[in-house]
């Protein structure tokens, strides 16, 4: 008998809030009451409300223990991340609805984002993670958002509004599917730093990384070249 070594997630019913799972697919209508505040009410009469905070997408441990901790103090503990890096918390209580909204502003966070607004934008990993970036992503989203930050905390746009950016041509950000799409492409060769290449780079990795072969070893001093005839960039 083989050994079953991978258990794959939980099966997601086990993470509702009591009150959706007890209205499972019995919901009557949802409205949005302002911006950031849902309300969902079910065949039973059942309500459960749900505050949408803009996250910045690249968070700390530290960050995401203090979301778990006002979600314990205000909503039993249930939250939840959209696809789009909203976080959203789950609230039975009305009572507590206000109070929870008071909480979040007065931390900073932005409410908002949902009816005719703009949604958190969805951006690649730049240069925090991916090696191919062309662009940053954070920031060029940070500065985006900084300026258009009116268009999220309220409801004034003719629609609701997705905007995502993608670092390189690959276009994992989800920009195909987006209204507003930033796209950051290669507009020249790489220059090589030998310093850099030397103390820090497997060469042999970086030369296979290239598809067109532009990226070639440089013996004499050891490091790299690249041929810009064959380089796209």
């Amino acid at each position: 008998m083989s050994t079953r070594t991978d258990f794959g997630p939980p099966n997601f019913r086990e993470m509702l809030p009591p009150v959706i799972e007890k209205n499972y697919g019995q919901w009557k209508f949802h409205e949005r009451l302002q911006p950031g505040l849902l309300r969902h009410v079910a065949d039973s009469g059942d309500e459960i409300y749900t505050v949408r905070v803009g996250s910045p997408r690249l968070v700390s441990t530290d960050w995401i223990k203090d979301m778990c901790d006002i979600a314990d103090q205000y909503c039993g503990g249930y939250l939840r991340f959209t696809s789009r890096h909203n976080l959203e918390f789950l609230v039975s209580d009305q009572s507590k609805v206000e109070p929870l909204i008071a909480h979040l502003k007065a931390m900073g966070l932005p409410v908002g984002g949902t009816g005719h607004a703009i949604s958190n934008p969805v951006h690649t990993q730049g240069w925090i993670h991916c090696h191919t970036p062309a662009t940053d992503a954070s920031g060029i989203v940070k500065a985006v958002m900084d300026d258009l930050y009116e268009y999220f905390v309220d409801m004034k746009l003719p629609a609701y509004c997705r905007i995502s950016l993608a670092c390189c041509l690959n276009m994992c950000g989800a920009v195909h599917c987006s209204d507003i799409a930033i796209l950051g492409i290669h507009r020249k060769p790489p220059k090589i730093n030998h310093e850099i290449v030397q103390a820090k780079c497997e060469v042999p990795n970086v030369i296979a990384a290239c598809p067109t072969g532009a990226i070639r070893p440089d013996p004499k001093n050891k490091s790299l070249t690249v041929n810009e005839d064959r380089c796209m960039c």
